[in-house]
Order: C-alpha cells, then sequence, then structure tokens
C-alpha cells in the first residue's frame, strides 16, 4: 500500500515540480524540450522512477543494512549540500571584513550549540513510573513483586513531521500572490518570502498546532492504559484504566507545550540568523528539518549500531560458555 500510495504522489508532484523550476530562475533552455505534451510525460515518468528507485533502495539498506535506508539516503542528500554551503560562507565572510575569522568561529560554535539543543529536543524523555503487582521475568524465574518500570513520554513525540505539515501547507498562502485581485496579491507576498518576518510567525503558530495534532493521533494513551491493567501494571496513586488514561494526556499536554515551542524555534531559527549576516544556504544548516533529520537519523543509527554490537557479543558469550560446558 505504502509503495502504491508513493507512486501516485510522485505522479501528482511531478508536473508541479516540472511546471515550478520555471519560477525559481532556472531558464527554461537547461530543462525544458519543447512545450510538448510529451515532454511533460517524459519528465513525470523519469521523476517517478527515480523516486521508485530511491525507495527499493532505501529497503534494500534496510534489510541488509543498518539503520532505516530512506532516512538515511535523505540525510546524505542533505550532507552533500554542506561543503558547498560552508565554504561559500568563508568566502563571504573573508571578502566582507577584516575580523572574519573571529565570525567564522562564532557561527561554528553557535552551529554546534543548535545541534547540543536539538540532541536534547530529540532525545528527551519524560519518565512515567510504573509499577507491577506480579511480573513474570524469564523461563521458570519466579515472579517479582512490586516491580518498578517507566514509560518513557517523548517531548518531542511528534519528531519532524510538524514541520513537514507545516511547510505543505505555507505554500498555500503563497499562491494568493499569484492572484490579479491587488488585495489579495498584497496578503500573499509577504509569504513568498521563507526568512520574512509574517512568513516564520504564522510557520511557528502551525507546527505548534500541528505537534498537538500528531501527538494526539500517534500516543493511543487509552491503548497503554489498557495495556497496564491487562499485565497488571499501575502508575502510583492512579486509578488503573480511564483514569491512568487521562494521566497520560494531562502529561502529554504539558510536556508537549514546551516541545512544540522548542520545535518551532529550531524550525524558524535559520531565518533568525539569517538576519545577522549569515548566508541563506548556510542558515538552513541551523535548524529546520535539514537539522532534526541529520540529528535523529544519527542518533537512531548509533543506537542500532550498539545494540547489533551488544547482541554480537552476547552470542560470542553464550557460545564460549557452552563451548566450556562441553569440555567439562
Amino acid at each position: 500500500m505504502t509503495r502504491w500510495l508513493t507512486i501516485l504522489i510522485t505522479l501528482v508532484q511531478g508536473p508541479a515540480y516540472v511546471a515550478s523550476l520555471g519560477s525559481i530562475g532556472i531558464p527554461e533552455s537547461a530543462f525544458m524540450m519543447g512545450h510538448t505534451g510529451l515532454f511533460y510525460i517524459s519528465a513525470v515518468i523519469l521523476l517517478s522512477t527515480g523516486s521508485i528507485f530511491a525507495m527499493w533502495l532505501g529497503e534494500k539498506i534496510t534489510d541488509k543494512g543498518i539503520g532505516n535506508g530512506i532516512s538515511l539516503l535523505i540525510m546524505v542528500g542533505i550532507i552533500a549540500r554542506f561543503p558547498s554551503a560552508f565554504f561559500n560562507e568563508i568566502n563571504s565572510k573573508l571578502a566582507a571584513s577584516q575580523g572574519a575569522w573571529i565570525m567564522i568561529l562564532l557561527e561554528i560554535v553557535l552551529w554546534f550549540a543548535v545541534i547540543v539543543a536539538t540532541v536534547f529536543l530529540v532525545t528527551a524523555i519524560r519518565r512515567v513510573t510504573v509499577q507491577y503487582a506480579r511480573r513474570s521475568v524469564i523461563g521458570n524465574i519466579k515472579s517479582v513483586g512490586n516491580a518498578r518500570d517507566y514509560i518513557p513520554l517523548r517531548l518531542n513525540a511528534a519528531g519532524v513531521m510538524p514541520i513537514i505539515f507545516a511547510q505543505a501547507l505555507m505554500f498555500v498562502p503563497g499562491l494568493l500572490a499569484q492572484s490579479d485581485n491587488e488585495t489579495i496579491k498584497a496578503i500573499g507576498l509577504p509569504f513568498q518570502n521563507m526568512f520574512g518576518f509574517w512568513y516564520n510567525i504564522v510557520f511557528a503558530i502551525m507546527i505548534i498546532i500541528f505537534s498537538y495534532f500528531y501527538t494526539a493521533i500517534t500516543i493511543p494513551t487509552n491503548k497503554m492504559a489498557d495495556d497496564l491493567k491487562r499485565g497488571n501494571g499501575f502508575i502510583p496513586g492512579i486509578k488503573p484504566g480511564h483514569a491512568t488514561a487521562d494521566f497520560l494526556d494531562t502529561i502529554l499536554s504539558r510536556i508537549t507545550l514546551p516541545g512544540s515551542i522548542f520545535l518551532a524555534f529550531i524550525a524558524i531559527f535559520p531565518a533568525i540568523v539569517s538576519k545577522f549576516g549569515i548566508q541563506d544556504n548556510w542558515a538552513l544548516f541551523y535548524g529546520g528539518t535539514s537539522l532534526i533529520i541529520m540529528v535523529g537519523v544519527a542518533i537512531d543509527t548509533i543506537q542500532q549500531i550498539n545494540a547489533y554490537l551488544l547482541n554480537h557479543h552476547y552470542d560470542g558469550l553464550m557460545k564460549n560458555s557452552t563451548t566450556r560446558r562441553a569440555k567439562i
């Protein structure tokens, strides 16, 4: 189902992508081979084929390699833009002032600080203590009474999806600028610049709204409460069942507010730093989907590598133990 949906999306986005190339300053002679239906059909087929190949390659990386294949491909595409953006920023600073190296050093320090903040946003969790009245461990080992565990609720449970949804809708106000009506056109003009003030204000508000919306959809608190009840688990001081679900909803609402504000700030931070003389291409690496995807994929890949190494080490210990018992 996911594959067919991907093909459908590429067939819809393909014509719009080809039509938009001329509006971003690329001369038509660079990509257009006549205003014919055959050209548009062949261009859409090529774009769809490339997307399908990337999807197949991502699945192969997931099956045979480590990490999520599609996410790794996206991260590689983002990193590929990093060297040119960084060196262009250095060249622009060297040509602008004598204190260029100090400014470059400050920009690098700020960039690392933003990465640290993004890591915190991606990994921060709120632990909800859970107590089990009776819990079986492994095999024939006797049950453990009053065992304690916790439910990890992420500060940013929605991940990067609120930014993606908000960016998709931010194209709508920009379309108003194409209207022949001067009043409507005046409303849409401020939203054509992604580094503009009103664009980022509306963008941040939409991210906060979508964070609550997506968290409510993806975190099934009622199911979590039912699973706890069936497993003889409960949150200390909270009745099992509906009261537990309400308690989890309350905690999610409390942590989603600072998490969504933090996410919105990271998303609009490139627009903020661009006001201080940083080039737009380099400013994009100070936040937004690019930085969050890079940090999230890197953390997920490292965790999977550590899990693989731990399992490999455990298998080695089990083999050594079996060999020793056989010798005895």
